[in-house]
């Protein structure tokens, strides 16, 4: 089989995509005062929006955090991999600082430092704007726990009253003076001499602390843009440069300050540590310098012998060694001590209490930063949280560890003390000549040293704790300080005045479509074209009268031509002399049977033959009411009564000579019955002889089924279709007539035509008018051939 279409199906194709361009352009072009006030509406909201929406403000701000993990060298990256923090799946630091600097906790100090959940606004030429610094100030003495949002209109009454008005609440009052308000609480209003204090209207505005942190945290942005490098970008947008500037500063101070804070907790720690120790050694010195002097007082001891000299001197050594061991292993002790102590579990260990090891300091650095970390986590989770139990697990494998070397390195030190005194104690023994009042002195001249040695080891780490704290530094420095951008990020007028625009041409387009789109009747011929196969032989244009003579009265009018047209199809359907017989029915009633028919048969009668109207429509006639004849006798009078013959129920008609009626006489009770008289086919063929032409006007064939028996006699059948009354699935009872072969020689007249709507150059055009095809745009679509 042959699938390529011939030239005159593709060429049908592209004619019919072209009126569906060229109807889509007219309904367009049709409805242009609709898109120029769509359009003019659009841009007048959005200039609207633009007049009336405060303009927001880029505010940003970097800051550079010092990380060796970011462009460190090969063994800082090796010596990451060795540290156990990396083992236990710690993370970047510079990732760390940014869920810092996002925590809701830092702007929450950020809000209640500045008093951001108190806005002030200025109302000017019917817009209100925020202001940074206005002529007075709200202080909330005593608060609510939560703050209901509520809204101030503050009036200048005098340079010392205003007047405070909420939807509840108005009271005239002093500068100075304090009132309560329910759902906010105890609010005093100061005189604030930065601004002026004007008759404008003023507005305050105050929102609960953590709804306020809530809209700041939504403006808040903050990122590393890029991974290589330890920066972070801040930004925030606002609506007043000024004020996002210092809340952006704000931010970092208190960033930097919290970071400052985590550092100093361990000198404070330490130095804590240090203190406490450093009262009880000094008690300890005290008592036993008093005890060498009250020793000395009571054996008159002034001076030494030779030999005792001699003894000093060679256990010198042994006793500084000693009073060595002795310090390190006290300090083991009170940090064992402290770290079996549950209730310091969660406290920062006093690092530089430890001894000069590698190992004691890395595992220290861990273990503080661990409870340093717990602590911020704490501030948005709780203990339960499964990362915080996961720190805690961390915590307690670092504290057996230290524990174990803390022992370790204790016990070393116990041995080298044991040895130390056992060699002291040989020392002493060998020298047996020394009174006992010496060696008992030099017992106590010992102890005293070691006490001494102990105090002043405690005192260099004193200090040492108290430089360092005063050495800390916050973890990032501000590179680029908070800054505004010098145009607005928002609104921006050109997008908002395109979106209008485009708005502004969619609506009507979709207002047009949507139209069609929920239109249910038939509107153009393409419709009729898309929805049935039969023909449309006649185009009628809408009748502007109502009369509906429209043929006898003004032969010259464009519907009189469009009847001639119809007239003329008609000649191709009656092709013989026998074939005479125009059956008219439709859908439904109301659909212009009769008003065609009526000027229909005068088009005919208008050639010189003679012309019979039916009137057939048994249950509702209008067709001899139209023409004001009676309708006292009839078809239905000629099939009940046998006495009546053909000549008494034609009637003449004065609006043309060949024209005659038969009216439907009065109505039976059973009309399809009596279509179904067997006097009919007899009357049929009576009539055929004496006129030209006969037109049947038929009931709806869509409602009864009195127009099917009618159309037997039918020679043609002229299937009534009004724009915009018509159904389109009313168009399926006479496709399913078509295609069933139950009525023959179907074509479809369209009546009540509105020229605009149903398509361009349709049928007859409208003669003496100007043609669709000539109109402007019409010929400009031609003219390009758009498809």
């Amino acid at each position: 089989m042959n699938n390529i279409p011939d030239k005159n199906t593709v060429k049908n194709q592209e004619e019919v995509e072209s009126i569906n361009l060229k109807e889509l352009f007219g309904k367009l072009i049709e409805k242009w005062p609709w898109f120029l006030m769509s359009i003019f509406i659009c841009l007048a909201i959005a200039f609207t929006y633009i007049l009336y929406t405060p303009p927001t403000f880029q505010i940003n701000a970097k800051l550079l955090v010092n990380d060796d993990e970011k462009g460190g060298n090969i063994a800082k990256q090796a010596g990451a991999l060795m540290d156990l923090g990396g083992l236990m799946g710690s993370k970047n630091s510079v990732d760390n600082e940014v869920e810092i600097l996002k925590t809701r906790f830092l702007m929450e100090q950020v809000v209640r430092q500045m008093q951001l959940n108190i806005i002030y606004t200025k109302k000017s030429n019917l817009v209100s704007r925020e202001l940074y610094n206005a002529p007075f100030k709200f202080n909330i003495l005593k608060g609510v726990d939560t703050i209901k949002t509520t809204l101030f209109e503050v009036q200048k009454i005098s340079n010392n009253r205003i007047k405070i008005s909420t939807p509840n609440f108005e009271k005239e009052i002093s500068l100075g003076e304090s009132f309560s308000i329910n759902g906010v609480g105890v609010i005093q209003v100061e005189p604030n001499q930065i601004g002026k204090f004007d008759n404008a209207e003023y507005y305050v505005v105050v929102k609960s602390i953590d709804s306020r942190v809530a809209e700041l945290m939504s403006q808040l942005a903050v990122n590393v843009t890029n991974k290589q490098v330890s920066i972070i970008d801040l930004g925030l947008s606002y609506s007043l440069p000024n004020k996002g500037e210092d809340i952006l500063n704000t931010l970092i101070n208190k960033y930097t300050e919290a970071n400052l804070s985590d550092k100093n907790a361990i000198a404070d720690s330490t130095y804590k540590f240090i203190k406490e120790r450093l009262n009880k050694i000094a008690s300890e010195l005290g008592d036993v310098e008093n005890k060498v002097e009250s020793f000395k007082q009571q054996n008159q001891l002034a001076d030494m012998s030779e030999q005792g000299r001699l003894l000093v001197k060679n256990t010198g050594e042994f006793s500084t060694e000693l009073a060595k061991a002795e310090t390190q292993v006290t300090v083991l002790n009170d940090l064992e001590k402290y770290l079996k102590d549950y209730e310091k579990n969660k406290r920062v260990f006093p690092s530089s209490m430890l001894p000069q090891d590698l190992v004691f300091s890395n595992l220290m650095s861990q273990y503080n930063s661990l409870l340093v970390e717990r602590e911020r986590q704490l501030l948005s989770v709780t203990e339960e949280s499964p990362f915080i139990q996961n720190i805690d697990k961390q915590i307690q494998g670092l504290r057996s560890d230290i524990l174990t070397n803390i022992q370790s390195t204790k016990n070393s030190y116990i041995l080298t003390r044991d040895k130390l005194k056992s060699q002291l104690n040989t020392a002493e023994g060998q020298i047996s000549g020394v009174p006992q009042i010496e060696k008992n002195y030099l017992k106590l001249a010992r102890n005293q040293q070691i006490k001494q040695e102990l105090y002043i080891f405690l005192m260099q780490k004193a200090e040492e704790t108290a430089i360092s704290k005063t050495s800390n530094i916050s973890v990032a420095k501000t590179i680029d300080p908070p800054k505004a951008n010098v145009k607005p990020i928002s609104p921006k007028k050109s997008t908002i005045y395109l979106i209008g625009l485009i708005i502004g041409v969619l609506l009507p387009m979709i207002a047009i479509f949507g139209q069609d789109l929920l239109n249910t009747s038939i509107k153009t011929k393409d419709q009729i074209i898309g929805l049935t196969q039969v023909p449309v032989i006649g185009e009628i244009s809408h009748n502007e009268s109502s009369d509906n003579l429209i043929v006898a009265n003004h032969g010259r009018s464009a519907i009189s031509e469009q009847f001639r047209a119809l007239r003329t199809n008609l000649s191709f359907y009656l092709k013989t002399k026998e074939e005479k017989i125009i059956l008219l029915t439709s859908s439904m009633s109301g659909e212009g049977k009769s008003f065609t028919a009526i000027n229909l048969g005068n088009i005919l009668a208008l050639t010189g033959k003679k012309v019979l109207l039916m009137e057939l429509d048994l249950r509702k006639p209008g067709l001899s009411a139209k023409l004001e004849v009676a309708n006292t006798i009839g078809f239905s009078n000629y099939t009940i009564n046998s006495d009546v013959k053909v000549h008494n129920i034609i009637q003449p008609l004065s609006i043309n000579k060949n024209m005659f009626i038969i009216s439907s006489g009065p109505l039976p009770p059973n009309p399809a019955e009596t279509l179904m008289n067997e006097r009919v086919p007899q009357l049929i063929e009576d009539l055929k002889k004496q006129f030209d032409y006969i037109i049947m006007d038929a009931p709806p064939v869509g409602i009864i089924t009195d127009a099917q028996l009618l159309s037997t006699y039918a020679d043609v059948i002229l299937y009534l279709v009004r724009q915009k009354v018509t159904q389109k699935d009313q168009l399926k009872i006479v496709e399913e007539l078509y295609r069933s072969n139950k009525m023959k020689n179907l074509g479809i007249v369209v009546n009540d035509i509105i020229n605009k709507d149903y398509g361009y150059g349709y049928g007859y055009g409208s003669y003496g008018q100007q043609e669709d095809d000539s109109n402007f745009f019409g010929k400009l679509l031609n003219k390009f051939k758009i498809r």
